[in-house]
């Protein structure tokens, strides 16, 4: 029998779900909040025994904790002394690399506000960003410093193009007296409260274009204690002993919460790549000892393809691997399992507008349930909502899961009307997946109602690529709708409706949207329609679009 088949009279409710209100609370003990002090002030007074924070992979230079502490003060000094305020927003266009947290983490110490963007960006979609969160400064590589100041920001700070190669930077480099230099005029008395926005990190929500997530200073401090740290202590060993291999975008609110902000509480230590190469990253595991990997689900079919058929130990020095950012296929979870049968592998559940706070799954007693999300959060409730009246569901039964806490996001950037569609009247965040809970309150996700489309882990807006298309002389009307791809999870197909008499190739539809995106939001596949079929309400209809396509391969 399905979940979505049984009765709830077959079930007998449990201690941490209220069939009167229809909320589940977490299984796990609340977890007391500070309330008085803003986010980096708190990241940096967690106390541990870490020594070596972060290793820049491709030089193997290494920043202790002693140093990171120092070089964000001194970020958020000079940056001051460059007229950077509480409230200005900091851009952020860079790949990964050991520096990544020094800036944002300055930033958000000064009272500034960080927006993090894909480097891959093109020039289009950073000159939107710029505009819509009005960009004061920006970080970014030296090809790209002309094309952001001829956009109109007041300040833009090179960084080198390889980071970690200190030795070899121009003697006078700004960015290297923003770190390594000596604090000039101390940062003036801050007077930052928890509802003060952190960062605007962009997420296409459940439905339509992207959409710039505000985030505050709680937001980041449940982010903390909710996901990061409270992790960590379900395990035995202590988190210092731990090494994590960073290769998920810093510039995501999964690698964001990770990478640049969370492990940095704990005294673990990070190895950072600046882009994934499955050999490299193998190399990695090996020479510093990797014990945690966590990737999204394209990484975790690479690798187990890559070790399955071989005899005798692999990666010896992994504890866990943990998924996320994308559903993963059940039969990748088990050839890995099969493949790594002494590697913890656990997913998670989360997303932008909950700062990363949702579940996670923990296999640290006799239950192992490895495609399910796992637990509810701490300090997190839950509802499942019918997906047809919106009334609560019981466990065992499938609808719309909706979140409420403190990691729950201050709402959408200039956009009201996204925010009361997203957060109703009583602070529940309609997440736009379909999950059920079992009788021990896991989480399983089923489907989902957004239109998001997950290519590799990195989300694409079908709104924004429908945008570009409609422009095009030749082409009337378009959808864009993912298609199930085994290697990449989903890869974006465009409908296409072709003005009449026109000849408008595939390639040169591909070509045309290529030229404006960033690579992952590249179209993959185009068919040409005669109509894009819609409801009553005008609303594109992309299931019917996925099951036509299905029907002609």
């Amino acid at each position: 029998m399905s979940a979505s088949d049984q009765s709830s009279e077959s079930l007998t409710h449990p201690s941490w779900y209220s069939p009167d209100v229809g909320i589940y609370c977490s299984r796990h003990r609340p977890i007391p909040l500070p309330d008085e002090v803003d986010f980096v002030t708190y990241l940096l007074s967690q106390e541990h025994g870490g020594k070596h924070a972060l290793v820049d992979l491709a030089t193997g230079s290494t920043m202790s904790y002693c140093q990171l502490h120092t070089s964000v003060k001194c970020m958020a000094s000079r940056l001051h002394e460059m007229g950077v305020t509480k409230g200005d927003v900091v851009l952020v266009l860079l790949p990964n690399c050991v520096y990544y947290p020094i800036v944002v983490l300055g930033v958000i110490y000064l009272g500034a506000v960080i927006t993090t963007m894909n480097p891959a960006s093109s020039e289009s979609e950073v000159k939107q960003r710029v505009r819509d969160c009005k960009v004061r400064t920006a970080f970014c590589g030296r090809d790209r410093a002309s094309e952001l100041s001829s956009l109109g920001v007041p300040e833009v700070i090179a960084v080198p193009e390889n980071p970690g190669d200190v030795e070899n930077w121009d003697r006078g480099c700004l960015f290297h007296e923003m770190v390594y230099g000596k604090m000039g005029m101390p940062p003036p008395k801050r007077s930052i409260g928890q509802e003060d926005t952190a960062a605007i990190i962009y997420s296409s929500g459940t439905t339509g274009p992207s959409k710039g997530v505000i985030l505050t200073h709680q937001n980041l401090i449940s982010m903390l204690e909710l996901f990061v740290k409270f992790e960590a202590s379900q395990y035995e060993y202590p988190s210092t002993d731990n090494v994590y291999l960073a290769v998920l975008p810093m510039f995501h609110i999964y690698g964001l919460s990770l990478f640049v902000m969370g492990l940095l509480a704990i005294g673990t230590r990070v190895v950072v790549m600046q882009r994934f190469d499955l050999l490299e990253a193998i190399e990695a595991i090996d020479k510093y000892g990797v014990t945690h990997f966590p990737m999204v689900p394209p990484i975790l079919l690479s690798i187990t393809t890559r070790f399955k058929t071989c005899t005798g130990g692999a990666l010896l020095s992994l504890k866990q691997v943990s998924c996320g950012a994308a559903p993963t296929n059940r039969k990748w979870i088990e050839d890995f399992r099969r493949t790594f049968p002494n590697v913890d592998f656990i997913q998670g559940y989360g997303m932008t507008e909950s700062a990363a706070v949702g579940t996670r799954g923990f296999n640290t007693g006799k239950i192992y349930r490895y495609t399910s999300i796992g637990l509810l959060a701490p300090n997190m409730e839950a509802k499942v909502a019918d997906l047809r009246t919106g009334s609560p569901l019981p466990p065992g039964r499938n609808g719309e899961l909706l979140l409420r806490g403190p990691a729950i996001m201050k709402g959408y950037l200039n956009n009201p009307e996204a925010t009361r569609l997203t957060i109703n009247e009583d602070g529940w965040l309609h997440t736009g997946d379909i999950v059920y809970f079992d009788r021990d309150g896991y989480i399983y996700v089923v489907d989902r109602l957004k239109e998001i489309i997950k290519y590799k882990g990195y989300q694409v807006p079908p709104a924004d690529l429908e945008g570009i298309m409609i422009t095009h002389p030749d082409i009337d009307d378009v959808a864009v709708a993912g298609l199930l791809h085994e290697e990449c999870g989903e890869i974006p197909a465009a409908f296409v409706v072709r003005r009449r008499g026109s000849s408008l190739s595939e390639e040169a539809v591909k070509d045309y949207v290529a030229k404006q995106v960033a690579s992952y939001k590249k179209v993959r596949k185009v068919i040409f329609v005669s109509a894009v079929p819609r409801s009553p309400s005008g609303k594109i209809l992309r299931r019917e679009l996925r099951e036509s396509i299905t029907s002609r391969l």
